[in-house]
Parts: C-alpha cells; sequence; structure tokens
C-alpha cells in the first residue's frame, strides 16, 4: 500500500526521495525492520492476552527434562508471525503481484488450519486437536490452489533470451532479444545441465496430464514440508531459527531470480517479477527472528500449529515459485530429517512388532530432537547445533548456483 502511495506522490508531485520506494532492496529493509517492531513491541501483548484467556500449552509427560516446567506456557503465538509477515507485505510490495498474492494465501490459509488445531486443543481441552485427516485435506487444498495458479496463470513464466542475429560486423535486433512463456521448468542442483522439465514425465500430449503431474508435485511438496516444520516444533525456537536460515537463503535466490544480471551472470533461471518475493522473504525472516524474542529458550510463548503449518508451507511455496524445490532435501534438510525420524520410528517399531512379538526402535524417542534430549544434551545446545547445521545446509544451497 505504501509502494502505490508514493509512487503517486512521485509521479504526480515529484516528491523528494519517494521514488526510494522503487527500489526492492529498500522495500525488502523496511519490510524485515517492521516485521522485527511488529513482533518484538505486539509480542508481549498478545502473550498476557493469551495468559488472559488461559490459552495454556497441555504437556504429555514424556520423561524430557524441562518438560513439565513448559506446561501452562501460552501457544497460538504463530498469530504474531502471520501478522509480522502479512502486515509488512501488504504495505511495501506489489499486491498485484501473482506471487505475493500466493504466498499471502497460502500464508493465511495454512494458519488458519494451524489455528484451527490449536483451538480445539486449547479451548475444547482435546489434545488430539484437528483430525489428521482434515489437516491432510486443508493441506493437500492449498496445495491444489497453487499448483493450479502456477501452471495455468498467465503471469506465471520464465523467460529465455535470444542471442542477436549478426550480419557481417551489424547487430540485426527486431523487437526484444527475448521470450516470455509457459513451462513446467525447474532447478536440478550439482549438475551443469541443470534444468527438468516435468512435461518429460508425461507420456501422452495432453496439457491436463501434464498439470495433473505437476500439482500432484505441488502438493507434495506444500504438505511434506509444512509437517516438516510442524514436527520440528518441538522444543524453544528450533522451527523459528531454523525457518529464518531457509528464509534468508530463500530471498537471496529470489533476488537472483528477479534479477536480469545477476541471473544471467549467474546462469540462474529468469523469473519475471519474482524480485518481488524478496519483500515477502525479509518479512518473513523479520517474523522468525522477532519471534526468537520471546521463543528462544526458555520460551515464554510457543508458535503452536498456527505458526508451524503456516511457515513450512510458506517455504515450500516460495521454493516452487523459484523453481527450486529440488533444493528442498538441501536447504530444508533440518526438517526432511525430522520427518523422516518419526517414519522410520514408526515404521520399525510396527515391523519389529509383527515379526518378534515386541517393538523395537531406532532412536531413543522421535522426532530427531526428542532423541538427543533423552541423552541428557541441554536444550538450548540442541536447538544452537541445529541452527549451526541450517547455517551450513544453506550455504551449501547457495553453493549450488556456481558448482555444477
Amino acid at each position: 500500500m505504501l509502494y502505490y502511495l508514493f509512487d503517486y506522490f512521485d509521479r504526480e508531485f515529484d516528491l523528494m526521495g519517494a521514488g526510494v520506494f522503487q527500489y526492492i532492496s529498500f522495500r525488502a529493509v523496511m519490510a524485515a525492520a517492521i516485521s522485527l517492531l511488529i513482533t518484538i513491541t505486539f509480542g508481549k501483548n498478545l502473550i498476557n492476552l493469551l495468559q488472559k484467556k488461559q490459552v495454556g500449552e497441555s504437556i504429555r509427560d514424556l520423561g524430557l527434562a524441562g518438560q513439565m516446567e513448559k506446561k501452562g506456557t501460552p501457544t497460538m503465538g504463530g498469530l504474531i508471525i502471520i501478522a509480522a509477515i502479512v502486515i509488512p507485505t501488504l504495505l511495501f510490495a506489489k499486491l498485484e503481484n501473482i506471487y505475493v498474492i500466493l504466498l499471502l494465501v497460502t500464508t493465511v490459509i495454512l494458519g488458519g488450519i494451524g489455528f484451527l488445531d490449536d483451538y480445539i486443543k486449547v479451548f475444547r481441552k482435546n489434545k488430539e486437536g484437528l483430525a489428521g485427516k482434515f489437516k491432510v485435506v486443508g493441506q493437500v487444498s492449498v496445495g491444489l490452489i497453487i499448483g493450479l495458479t502456477l501452471f495455468f496463470h498467465e503471469d506465471v513464466v520464465i523467460r529465455e533470451f535470444n542471442e542477436p542475429e549478426t550480419v557481417q560486423t551489424e547487430v540485426v535486433s527486431e523487437g526484444p532479444n527475448y521470450v516470455d512463456k509457459k513451462s513446467t521448468v525447474t532447478t536440478i542442483p550439482f549438475v551443469k545441465d541443470n534444468e527438468l522439465d516435468y512435461s518429460k514425465f508425461n507420456p501422452t500430449d495432453s496439457d491436463m496430464v501434464t498439470a495433473a503431474i505437476y500439482v500432484l508435485i505441488v502438493i507434495f511438496f506444500v504438505t511434506a514440508i509444512s509437517n516438516g516444520a510442524n514436527i520440528t516444533d518441538g522444543i524453544d525456537g528450533l522451527a523459528a531459527g531454523t525457518s529464518a536460515i531457509i528464509g534468508l537463503a530463500l530471498a537471496i535466490f529470489a533476488y537472483i531470480s528477479g534479477n536480469a544480471i545477476f541471473s544471467d551472470y549467474l546462469n540462474v533461471m529468469f523469473i519475471p517479477n519474482s524480485g518481488e518475493l524478496v519483500i515477502f522473504c525479509t518479512a518473513f525472516v523479520g517474523a522468525c527472528v522477532g519471534f526468537l524474542w520471546y521463543n528462544s529458550y526458555p520460551a515464554q510463548v510457543f508458535m503452536g500449529d498456527t505458526g508451524s503449518l503456516s511457515l513450512g508451507g510458506v517455504i515450500a511455496v516460495l521454493a516452487l515459485v523459484l523453481r527450486k524445490e529440488l533444493l528442498i532435501p538441501v536447504l530444508c534438510g533440518i526438517f526432511v530429517i525430522e520427518n523422516l525420524s518419526v517414519i522410520m520410528q514408526v515404521s520399525y517399531f510396527k515391523y519389529t512388532k509383527k515379526k518378534y512379538g515386541e517393538g523395537r526402535r531406532i532412536f531413543k524417542m522421535s522426532p530427531l530432537h526428542h532423541h538427543y534430549q533423552k541423552m541428557d544434551i541441554p536444550e538450548a545446545k540442541i536447538v544452537t547445533r541445529f541452527w549451526i547445521i541450517g547455517i551450513l545446509l544453506a550455504i551449501m544451497t547457495l553453493a549450488t548456483l556456481k558448482l555444477r
């Protein structure tokens, strides 16, 4: 909104300084600053309100050190994260941008699903919360919306530049030297010819079959990563800190993918209008970092499913929009391994119970962060080490820009 206001002042009144709002870098910095201010300033007010409403976390005794001390800690703190993402984005981004719209829709819908889950746990006193099948239906619905929009919307294109034709020493250039086209191409990490077209998996010539394949891929990533973030949110500051690291890496990818000069130099797919996502990414990072003000050990508030489902879904959609979803196993390695640890633990337990009559475990407890808690490693140290691993994974992901 401020973007349009200052653009009007710049055009109509030539207001000094108003033109700075045309720069993505300036708006990104402002979005991060406002996001931080919202979480830090209003976070305490939200905590007080949640305490007054007795919106406390119910804790099951799993025999983990310091676990029962967290009983009654306010949850639903994800509300302040969502506000700190949405408000700066509305203020500083171009709201007609299809990518910005998709990210806002993802944030609000998945946040709403998480809020419903938290509401049932807290106010209905049902520890199970929203039934898993309804969560999955919500995640699949978001994936369906995102997939269909990315496949069919006319503004979702990639730009291919043509080499100028020359006749002897004279350059012949008629019209633009590029073409914007619809494509299901994505990026493969660590290989030289690093593009994969999902349409190659279509044995027919039907666009509808290609659309179905692409939408299923989108649904898979949205569901998997939102669940991964949800599972990771088990100890103080882990999900928020990890998400901030991932968000910063995606902000760099968004800036490069939306800049013709940098994308050409680094031989990265140029995606018109994707640079606007830098504003969303910095608001996202600011919200996560600001939330750590109250969520770092010992936590004064938990984000609950309201925050974790939304954060995971946003990360997945950002990666899909930037056509970097195949980097998710590396960039979101913390979420992936947390998810896998639960799958491995449950599967092995069921297998051994069927085969030997009693279930056996791979880990002392899943998800993985609880395994280390069972080893009597302090919670703050586990979180810090996971952050360090997350930073290394982000650096490795950014290295794919040159390592092929």
